[in-house]
């Protein structure tokens, strides 16, 4: 297994109000799969398994609707906070303060100066 670099991009996710159409559609046109993820109570995020992967490398959110559809990459970082602090002196807008799952990923997602929605996220330690 391949292990990504720190600051570098290593997930993707969609957010939807029809994520079994996000699902159908990318499953079709690249033979993605789906597996439940189960680790952040209340939130129903199916992980993405592309061809060949050992391991998901994305995401669809079920977002009921709370936010407008959207599809966003994520950073690999080693600290979440302080790259959320160092962002906002550069300018960026904390759209999701970092959060911490069951499984002990850290993530959160801002703004960059330029409008644009993004995430960063720390795995836990091995």
């Amino acid at each position: 297994m391949t292990v990504p670099a720190f600051n570098s991009v290593a997930w993707f996710e969609f957010g939807s109000d029809q994520p079994e159409r996000v699902k159908e559609f990318y499953g079709e046109l690249f033979d993605w799969k789906y597996v439940l993820n189960t680790n952040t109570p209340g939130v129903t995020y199916h992980s993405v398994m592309t061809p060949g992967g050992q391991q998901p490398t994305g995401g669809v959110w079920e977002s009921e609707g709370a936010f407008p559809n959207y599809a966003i990459f994520y950073v690999l970082v080693q600290d979440v906070a302080a790259t959320v602090e160092h962002a906002e002196r550069l300018g960026a807008e904390v759209l999701m303060a970092p959060v911490c799952d069951a499984a002990g990923f850290t993530f959160a997602r801002l703004q960059d100066t330029a409008g644009s929605h993004f995430g960063v996220f720390s795995a836990p330690a091995l």
